[in-house]
């Protein structure tokens, strides 16, 4: 069932922190990371990975293949649904930790904060596949105004590094079915079965 929030009660979570998807178990091998901007004020208010209902974050994962049940997040994550994800080897994270009502509100000092953090968190990990979303932060973050989407040329950590499309409403170069087809090529290249 899906929650609402007026705005008082969403902006209460400004600032706050969601916790990142990672392995809690011996047998969860982190096969694909996923790297969101920062956590919008629905995600901390659910404390869930892209929750935002506008969000094409899990349809985009269905649709591509790289789970095969769906996941509403605008209501925050099940246990059980968190587990799936680990157990296919798949973790998120975030570049800049704080909540906030759009991704424009971080200053560029906090993204490259957040970059540096992240590639010690890779080195922690050690992800076959780190997956960014979001070209415009990934440039700030890593000081490469001329990177496109796609495969990076350089590895970050040791993992190979991909930039793909922002899942957020707020993308409108990007549709449901652009978004999967990008998930699906970095879960294959990071060796994940892709139902097709």
């Amino acid at each position: 069932m899906r929650r609402t929030f007026s705005r008082a009660e969403l902006e209460s979570f400004r600032d706050a922190v969601v916790p990142d998807l990672l392995p809690t178990a011996p047998e969860h091998d982190l096969k694909l990371l996923f790297v969101g901007i920062n956590p919008g004020l629905w995600t901390a208010a659910t404390q869930t990975h892209f929750a935002h209902p506008g969000n094409r974050f899990y349809p985009a994962l269905l649709r591509g293949g790289v789970i095969t049940e769906p996941i509403d997040a605008a209501a925050g994550m099940t246990d059980a649904e968190r587990d799936v994800l680990r157990e296919r080897g798949i973790g998120i994270t975030n570049l800049a930790r704080r909540a906030t009502a759009k991704a424009s509100e971080l200053s560029p000092a906090e993204l490259k904060e957040g970059g540096a953090a992240l590639t010690a968190l890779v080195e922690r990990l050690r992800p076959r596949v780190v997956a960014v979303a979001g070209i415009t932060a990934y440039r700030t973050a890593f000081g490469l105004p001329k990177a496109v989407l796609g495969r990076q040329p350089t590895p970050l950590a040791g993992a190979e590094l991909w930039v793909v499309p922002n899942p957020s409403g707020l993308n409108a170069h990007e549709t449901v079915e652009s978004l999967a087809r990008a998930y699906a090529e970095v879960a294959r290249a990071a060796g994940l079965s892709v139902v097709e």
